[in-house]
């Protein structure tokens, strides 16, 4: 099995967050899923594991943050293109989400950040790696 990480988010509403993942490209596996929880894929190493509070409180002890007033998290998403990155914001203030920046355009890379309708913060970007890792001419 290849490494894989599933990133466990709290919500407030479960089906409300299943129809923002969904479209912003995630694909829900029934397998994983209930009422109380559902598995989000974004790819295939990668999982979105959407919890009601009542079933994260089954995993810790610890007080479940508000994301809409405290950052847990910033998840950085690879996208192929700058098209992919404002694909997915687009998708994303769509189906509820809030941006929290617009386009930055570094030239070797581009990026957009929203939220999702809880508060968990996101930044697709797309990066030419090859240009990011060039050296740089020197000032004259």
């Amino acid at each position: 099995m290849p490494k894989t990480i599933f990133i466990n988010l709290p919500v407030s509403d479960l089906r409300r967050s299943i129809a923002f993942y969904e479209a912003i490209g995630c694909t829900r596996n029934d397998a994983f899923s209930n009422d109380r929880a559902a598995m989000l894929s974004w790819s295939d190493s990668i999982g979105f594991m959407l919890m009601t509070h009542d079933m994260l409180r089954t995993f810790t002890t610890k007080s479940i943050a508000d994301p809409s007033t405290a950052t847990l998290g910033h998840y950085a998403l690879a996208l192929d293109s700058r098209e992919d990155v404002d694909r997915i914001a687009a998708a994303a203030l769509a189906a509820g989400g809030r941006e929290l920046h617009g386009a930055e355009d570094e030239g070797f890379m581009y990026s957009r950040a929203f939220e999702d309708p809880d508060g968990h913060a996101f930044g697709p970007f797309w990066m030419d790696a090859a240009a990011a890792t060039a050296p740089q001419a020197e000032a004259a």
